[in-house]
């Protein structure tokens, strides 16, 4: 880390024990942990977090060591690891220890499920009054579900998110990745920023209660809107966007594009590029309110006139025009993108033998507090001796 305090990550200074798995918790340990803040993953011994052997694939080091799968990569970049077993006292004593020099606990415990290690936020408020305290679950710490294991996909299912994803006569359909433990975890951050401000403020910590089910209903956006001021629930529509058209995906004589037309006037210079002018001016099209309307009668136009270019050309042509249109990449093309390199997405960390593991920086870019990246995923357990020698110290200081 940059000696020059004015460049120090944002969080630099702040600790965060992390007694979660899996996705969401983590993803929020991560986000921290990227903004300077010392976050240590607390792992039952054996095995540490599931996700280490959630593959393949496998990451592995040059001398064949399997260094836990790409799905644990994914989310613990950053974190330092000790190797406790809570549900002994011992390991309670050492987590309660850890707690008294932090600032953060995040957990993702069934609802009650820590209070009978003592590692409830009543029991840790008691040894540090300014901690914020963040649980994330399924459906928080209230209500007829509380107690409820909360999985990303049956969130997705029960939020309303899946009724308006994928094609009008094919499926419900949930998200490639899992949006629920993420947008949780994303949200986790800001809420845990904001109590850290207040604990700052006032010297006073507080509970953060973070709910999947929550989080993936509210982020419905525009479609619960349209519901709450029509009375209409949203049905699933594929790639087309209920109060844009067009804005789909489109056919291509060499594969498929993304038209996401947003006013008139970019329908106009869409209409220009086709050489069918007066389709801006017919009364069905000549307004966004009526191209939903007559969206049935306006895609069969617009897709006669697609087909006939090439991907490339029809982007160029857009790009050209100022009328937005995007390639649909695959991962791989996407990391190859120009734009997603001259962006430096992709890092490679070193870990302590020499092996290069391969990540996504964070999209968050800061130009005064730059966020750091200085080491992979640890080890079950890799930092236990390192970080109990430093609570010693620390605590013969407090």
């Amino acid at each position: 880390m940059t000696t020059d305090r004015s460049k120090q990550p944002p969080l630099a200074g702040f600790r965060v024990i992390e007694l979660a798995r899996v996705l969401a918790g983590p993803w929020a340990g991560q986000m921290l942990a990227d903004m300077g803040a010392d976050v240590i993953k607390v792992e039952n011994p054996e095995g540490g977090d599931d996700t280490r052997a959630w593959g393949p694939p496998f990451v592995e080091g040059a001398d064949g060591e399997n260094l836990s799968a790409a799905y644990y990569h994914s989310t613990n970049r950053g974190k330092r690891s000790i190797a406790v077993d809570f549900s002994k006292p011992e390991g309670q004593e050492i987590v309660r220890r850890l707690v008294r020099s932090a600032d953060v606990v995040i957990e993702n415990f069934k609802v009650g499920g820590l209070k009978k290690y003592g590692l409830d936020y009543e029991s840790l408020k008691a040894v540090n009054p300014k901690l914020v305290y963040c649980s994330i679950t399924g459906f928080g710490q209230t209500g007829p579900y509380a107690t409820f294991a909360g999985y990303d996909y049956i969130v997705q299912g029960m939020s309303g998110f899946m009724s308006i994803t994928g094609e009008a006569d094919g499926q419900p359909m949930k998200a490639g990745v899992a949006i629920a433990d993420i947008f949780t975890g994303i949200y986790a951050v800001a809420a845990i920023e904001a109590a850290l401000i207040h604990a700052l403020k006032f010297g006073q910590g507080q509970h953060v209660d973070m709910a999947l089910l929550d989080v993936q209903a509210g982020v419905l956006a525009n479609q619960n809107m349209n519901y709450l001021i029509s009375g209409r629930a949203p049905n699933r529509m594929g790639n087309a966007h209920p109060n844009i058209a067009p804005y789909e995906v489109v056919p291509a004589a060499d594969g498929h594009l993304i038209l996401a037309v947003g006013n008139d006037g970019q329908f106009r210079r869409l209409c220009g590029i086709f050489g069918i002018e007066s389709l801006a001016d017919d009364e069905r099209f000549a307004s966004n309110k009526a191209r939903v309307a007559h969206r049935a009668e306006l895609r069969p136009i617009i897709c006669a006139e697609t087909v006939k270019w090439k991907k490339r050309d029809l982007l160029d042509a857009c790009e050209g025009n100022a009328v937005p249109a995007g390639a649909i990449n695959t991962i791989g093309e996407m990391f190859e993108d120009p734009q997603v390199k001259a962006r430096g997405l992709r890092i490679d960390l070193e870990d302590r033998d020499g092996n290069r593991i391969p990540s996504v920086r964070s999209p968050i870019v800061l130009s005064e507090t730059p966020l750091v990246y200085e080491r992979p995923s640890p080890r079950v357990g890799e930092h236990t001796q390192e970080i109990l020698e430093e609570l010693q110290q620390w605590e013969r200081k407090a």
